[in-house]
């Protein structure tokens, strides 16, 4: 007979926490399999507005894709963008962590290397107004169309227009963790360098994740540890943990952050996320 797994509990804290601050990743975590908001976030998040509570996309997405995404309401969000290294409320900066042009050019370069030795992988050098591209080819622009709404095409990476860079990220099309990551394994205690998906790798400052994204809104909007909700699912995520004393992995995530995390909400595609809020905060919810 088939075993299938126990279904993920939803918790309800005694007393309920006063939760002023919810963050959560978008792939694999607030988004379905197929990339979608669920219908039920938005009603919670207009909930979530009447009740003074900030809501907080925390992706590796790059800001103007995330703003888009949020429509209506998009002006009302605060955005950890960029695995942390740009924090904005609405349409304006919180806080922001660039990259050193010589370290991008080295990284770069080396992304070309691999590519030159038999890997298939692409870079997107991620500045604040866009992101900058130099492969083409339709494979990997689909890839790049996900997550970059803002993008450039430029003949070199290296003689891209002037911006602050925030980011490298390389898309890897067989495993990022067991390729491109160990390729640019020579960058470690230089930069950042941490898988964000099955075949993204990015490239950043040490300090930049987004546990300091979720500190820096923290700090400018006056909200603790103890009033932040977090959830996530992948090695991004690992320091968004730390950050919130109600800190959620969901069952999808992988065995890392499920290990760093308080507790466990679940799978994205069974609407974890807004499942979760409304019971941790004792919201209407149907579904």
């Amino acid at each position: 007979m088939t075993e299938f797994p126990e279904p993920v509990a939803l918790l309800v804290f005694d007393p309920r926490p006063d939760i002023r601050l919810i963050a959560a990743d978008m792939d694999g975590t607030l988004l379905d399999d197929a990339k979608e908001l669920h219908d039920h976030f938005w009603p919670l998040v207009d909930e979530l507005f009447r009740r003074g509570i900030r809501f907080c996309p925390a992706s590796g997405r790059q800001y103007h894709t995330l703003h888009r995404l949020f429509g209506d309401v998009a002006d009302e969000l605060v955005y950890i963008a960029e695995n942390g290294a740009y924090v904005v409320k609405g349409r304006d900066e919180v806080s922001s962590d660039t990259l050193d042009d010589d370290v991008v050019r080295r990284v770069v370069l080396a992304v070309r290397e691999l590519g030159a030795a038999g890997a298939d992988v692409g870079a997107v050098v991620c500045g604040k107004m866009s992101a900058y591209i130099e492969r083409v080819d339709p494979p990997f622009k689909e890839q790049v169309d996900h997550y970059y709404v803002s993008q450039l095409v430029v003949e070199d990476l290296l003689e891209r227009p002037e911006d602050g860079i925030l980011k490298i990220a390389i898309y890897d099309f067989g495993s990022a963790e067991q390729g491109v990551a160990r390729g640019l394994a020579g960058f470690t205690g230089e930069v950042k360098v941490v898988v964000s998906g099955e075949h993204w790798v990015d490239v950043q400052n040490i300090d930049t994740n987004k546990g300091n994204g979720i500190r820096h809104i923290q700090w400018a909007l006056g909200i603790t540890p103890a009033q932040t909700m977090v959830f996530g699912d992948f090695l991004n995520d690992l320091e968004m943990m730390d950050a919130a004393e109600y800190s959620f992995a969901m069952d999808n995530a992988h065995p890392e952050l499920r290990a760093r995390a308080r507790y466990v909400a679940p799978s994205n595609e069974e609407n974890g996320v807004v499942r979760t809020i409304s019971a941790v905060l004792g919201l209407p919810w149907t579904g």
